[in-house]
């Protein structure tokens, strides 16, 4: 078989089941909404050190932790970060954080945590 081919599926398609937008709660996690925000805010603090291109060391002494700290933040290993730690780290980072409350819309039975980056 060449580099980059996928062998052909025989007769029967997986079923594709569309994504509810929160891969946390497709997966049936607890706490889906604040696992969900909590990497949307990992993921921006990344952007913002790689965009000012600090190495790990530089971005641990900014944002008062140890490099491996920096380290587990990288690698998506959020288990050690709550999100008002993760703001904390943007505003360090020099960033605002607007936090918006609101009715849910609709029907919705329950209300839903995000993080909208601006």
């Amino acid at each position: 078989m060449k580099a980059g081919s996928q062998p052909k599926s025989k007769g029967t398609a997986e079923p594709v089941t569309p994504s509810s937008g929160n891969v946390f709660a497709d997966l049936g996690l607890p706490e889906a909404g604040v696992a969900l925000a909590k990497a949307n805010l990992a993921i921006r603090i990344c952007e913002v050190i790689g965009e000012r291109k600090l190495t790990q060391a530089k971005a641990a002494a900014l944002l008062g932790v140890t490099q491996p700290k920096v380290s587990d933040l990288v690698r998506g290993k959020l288990d050690g970060f709550t999100v008002d730690r993760l703001l904390k780290f943007l505003n360090r980072l020099g960033q605002d954080v607007e936090i918006s409350v609101r009715p849910t819309k609709g029907k919705a039975t329950a209300a839903d945590t995000r993080v909208v980056h601006v």
